[in-house]
């Protein structure tokens, strides 16, 4: 997942000497990365006071300016604000997730409300909005963003004058001053709203721990499984015990193997009641709060609901489009998943006649029954699937496309003990970047995987070409005293994606801040990781990765053939999970008013009417869904989908030359890579694939 910040802030330039704070500090780091180890809780604020200031002066400076607004002094200055802000920024909400810790969490409350008026100050700020204005109507001669033939830009420069002033205009430029006013107190109160519900579900994460003392409970389980549960026990003073917590990496292996029926009920619902638990950190209020706040929001703007508010700057434009495209993979995937459920419900009356097939039991028979027909057994993968393998072959990867070199970097600032730096140049061993990686749970992490900038590309005004520093983040399975870090498949394709998210940062070619990397429409991010998801099931690609972790083997032809067999295999349910999740999100944010939600009524009454399998639970349930509550998803989940039927046409790019390394293609791909959001999605996918997008590849690749 792209990690979509909800503060909507413009961007950036300059640094204040402060060398007692490294935040504020002129004093060069290593290419130019955040002073991590330097960084004390209590430089934070007083760092993000300095550069709100510092904000302020650069728009006044802009808005004050007595000269007639230009491209240059308006469009270009304007990207260029807030260098101090992007840098403060890039550190702290960056560790807050990956390492926070209840100090910084009662930061974070202090200081996004000053970061959210900041950005609605200058969203909102009258004499800029007369300035890009002006600058607009010099170049654009009607509401469709033709050119005005008199003045000229380049496709670049007209990129960023229409997004800027659509920007402005999607965030109440042209609404009434009691609007705007109104629009303030709702952004204030949903940035907070937001930063309440990740800490709960981070809380209720933490707090939920189930410990099992008797080791016959565990019957089935792997002894990789049981050694980090005992490892995790003891390390909470419970020494001799198995503890497991609704940590996707704890629970799941006994979803897949442990005899125990009533234990497998016991952590899946542990999991699925996060936030819905009625005590403190319980996430209904806070739903429906965010919801009329989203509801107002929408209408103040003229629309009906927040989905169409939304989605009018996305590849799908509005909801009627949005829920079309999800029923038309819906139908096929609950067909599938279907399927799938009479045939482990015929798997499971031979051990338990008369019972019928629970959620808690379809991972269990799943696994059963991918045994028995494929010969194939996810503990019999994860020796091959070494963490630091993985990672060397999706450098290796990197580097058959796109001649990547990944170089570790020793005695960089890093914020844990378990992040990794590596510098990433290209053939001629020009700098394309700085990657961060950080695989391990910990306390203060938020669940599920991300991307993120540390610091964005841009060429300045000297036009130097600041290369980006890039972050991925996972919650792999940890070392134990005996094994290395060893991978499902599941967390092989999660770090492909995450690491396709990476390179669309790195390979970054683009003049503007707030055109570059990763800055394109939700429903295209997702498409470069999901891309690379591709690549992990690939035979060639495979054996540069699938080592024994014992003996360096490389992982039998046998083996990596079996997988591919089973690839299609519980693809009904994985769709059906992850579409269900989508059409939620979507039931959420198509409602026109939301007085009094009663969650728990609202989403059953969802799963009743999009006909959800019983056998079957939605991937995120209401009071956990930090994609639409917390990360920026909001009425976008869909877009995983959306983004699937590009990435599965994208391979077939290459698939169809018979070569999957194909470098024509390759340098065709990656030229799209570069652009960032310097162009429309649609013109950039066009310009690659000569058509439209076609839906059958990735029905062809599921079912």
């Amino acid at each position: 997942m792209k990690r979509l910040f909800i503060i909507p802030l413009i961007a950036m330039t300059m640094i204040a000497c402060n060398k007692q704070n490294p935040l504020l500090s002129t004093e060069e780091t290593p290419y130019g990365v955040p002073a991590f180890d330097k960084i004390r809780l209590s430089d934070y604020e007083p760092a993000f006071n300095e550069a709100i200031r510092q904000y302020k002066a650069e728009i006044d400076a802009i808005v004050n300016n007595p000269e007639e607004p230009t491209f240059e002094n308006t469009l270009v200055a304007l990207d260029r604000v807030g260098g101090l802000l992007d840098k403060v920024e890039g550190a702290f909400f960056n560790v807050l997730e990956a390492d926070g810790n209840p100090e910084m969490d009662a930061i974070a409350e202090r200081v996004t409300p000053l970061v959210t008026s900041l950005s609605d100050e200058t969203l909102l700020n009258e004499k800029l909005f007369e300035r890009i204005n002006t600058v607009y109507r010099q170049y654009v001669v009607d509401g469709n963003g033709t050119q005005c033939t008199a003045h000229t830009l380049s496709p670049e420069q007209m990129r960023l004058l229409t997004e800027t002033y659509k920007t402005f205009v999607n965030n109440g430029a042209n609404l009434e001053p009691a609007q705007k006013e109104r629009l303030k107190e709702i952004n204030q109160q949903l940035s907070l709203l937001s930063l309440k519900f990740g800490n709960n579900v981070v809380a209720e994460t933490n707090s939920i721990k189930r410990f099992i003392t008797d080791e016959s409970q565990l019957e089935g389980l792997p002894e990789g499984a049981k050694t980090a549960a005992a490892e995790e026990a003891a390390s909470e003073g419970h020494p001799g015990e198995w503890l497991f917590t609704p940590k996707r990496t704890s629970f799941t292996p006994v979803l897949q193997y442990c005899k125990n029926r009533e234990l497998r009920k016991q952590l899946l619902m542990d999991y699925t009641i996060r936030g819905n638990r009625d005590n403190e950190y319980d996430n209904k209020s806070v739903i429906n709060q965010t919801m009329r706040l989203r509801i107002e929001k929408a209408k103040l703007f003229g629309y009906d609901c927040p989905a169409d508010y939304i989605l009018n700057d996305c590849m799908a434009k509005d909801s009627k489009n949005v829920n079309e495209f999800l029923q038309s993979v819906w139908i096929p995937s609950l067909a599938a998943a279907n399927r799938e459920a009479d045939e482990l419900q015929q798997l499971m009356d031979k051990d338990l006649p008369g019972e019928k097939l629970q959620p808690w039991d379809w991972w269990y028979y799943a696994e059963k029954l991918r045994a028995e027909k494929y010969a194939l057994n996810e503990e019999e993968l994860k020796p091959y699937f070494e963490l630091s393998n993985v990672r060397r072959g999706v450098f290796g990867l990197a580097h058959s496309l796109y001649g990547l070199n990944f170089e570790p970097l020793a005695d960089m600032p890093v914020y844990n003990k378990d992040v990794e730096v590596f510098r990433v140049t290209d053939s001629d061993n020009n700098l394309i970047g700085i990657l961060y990686t950080d695989y391990f749970p910990r306390a203060g992490k938020r669940p599920g995987a991300w991307m993120n900038n540390l610091c964005p590309q841009y060429v300045d005004a000297a036009g130097v070409d600041h290369r980006p520093v890039i972050i991925n983040v996972g919650n792999f399975n940890k070392p134990t005293k005996d094994n290395p870090s060893l991978l499902s498949m599941d967390d092989v394709e999660t770090l492909f994606h995450e690491f396709g998210h990476a390179l669309h940062g790195l390979l970054s070619q683009c003049t503007y801040k707030s055109l570059s990397g990763t800055n394109v429409p939700r429903d295209f991010v997702e498409m470069p990781s999901q891309f690379m998801e591709n690549y992990c099931y690939q035979p060639e690609i495979m054996r540069t990765y699938a080592f024994h972790y014992k003996t360096g083997e490389v992982m039998p032809d046998s083996l990596i053939q079996k997988i591919n067999n089973a690839r299609k295999f519980n693809q009904g349910f994985v769709e059906t999970e992850l579409l269900s999740a989508s059409i939620l999100d979507m039931d959420y944010h198509c409602l026109t008013e939301a007085d009094t939600i009663d969650v728990n009524k609202f989403e059953a009454e969802s799963m009743q009417k999009m006909q959800m399998l019983p056998e079957i639970i939605v991937r995120y349930r209401s009071t956990f869904y930090n994609h639409i509550f917390t990360t920026g998803y909001a009425a976008g989940y869909y877009s995983y989908t959306w983004s699937a039927v590009l990435d599965s046409d994208a391979f077939a790019a290459f698939s169809e030359t018979g070569d999957i390394l194909n470098p024509e293609v390759a340098k065709r791909f990656r030229h799209l890579l570069e652009q960032g959001g310097t162009r429309d999605a649609q013109e950039l996918w066009n310009e690659f694939r000569g058509r439209p997008a076609d839906p059958k590849y990735l029905l062809e690749k599921k079912f």
